[in-house]
């Protein structure tokens, strides 16, 4: 049986840092972003295009009074979100059946629930976010405490919408997941050295 280990991750947590670190550590593949680039090369979108739909839960048209009846205007944004979300399946199942590997975000734990995934989830404080955000070159424009926290808290909550709306689960709940990690002061290179040795290395 493959071993899939999928990481959910609230957003500067270190998710990211910690599965390519157990990755190469259990000396597997590890998949992230290239995930968005497979579906880019099967659907000839842009990158930026791809990221963007994949990241946000997709908006309905507003309903319409037809006569007595409520309805719906079809919405071609709604559609290819869900094309997109399709090509997603496929393009992580295809992964999956490769061989061993991680895979971070993208719904993998439940897209992959039939193979039975090693399911993590990573969370940590606020003020132990914004730390590891400040650490990283793209907030290096000089973001007030408020400015991170309400950016932390912004794409946590794109998360969750998106996950919700594909899985009809709540995202982060423990219950949807084999083991939750609190990172908060913690370092991830040795969370990630204590968690080889969980799957035996």
């Amino acid at each position: 049986m493959r071993r899939i280990i999928t990481i959910g991750r609230e957003f500067g947590s270190g998710g990211r840092e910690f599965g390519c670190r157990l990755a190469e550590n259990l000396g597997v593949a590890y998949y992230d972003q290239e995930i968005i680039k497979a579906i880019v090369k099967k659907t000839e979108l842009s990158e930026r295009y791809v990221q963007q739909m994949l990241e946000k839960k997709p908006i309905a048209s507003f309903p319409i009074h037809i006569g007595r009846t409520l309805h719906t205007l079809p919405s071609p944004m709604l559609e290819q979100s869900r094309l997109l979300y399709q090509q997603q399946c496929q393009v992580i199942r295809e992964m999956a059946e490769k061989s061993d590997c991680v895979i971070v975000g993208r719904c993998a734990d439940y897209i992959l629930r039939e193979y039975h995934p090693f399911r993590i989830f990573m969370y940590a404080n606020m003020e132990s976010k914004i730390e590891r955000c400040r650490q990283k070159e793209q907030t290096q424009k000089i973001l007030t405490d408020k400015e991170l926290r309400k950016s932390i808290l912004e794409v946590d909550r794109q998360r969750s919408r998106y996950y919700g709306f594909y899985t009809d689960q709540t995202w982060g709940d423990r219950t949807n997941y084999d083991l939750c990690v609190n990172t908060t002061n913690t370092s991830i290179k040795e969370i990630a050295i204590a968690l080889t040795k969980l799957f035996g290395k």
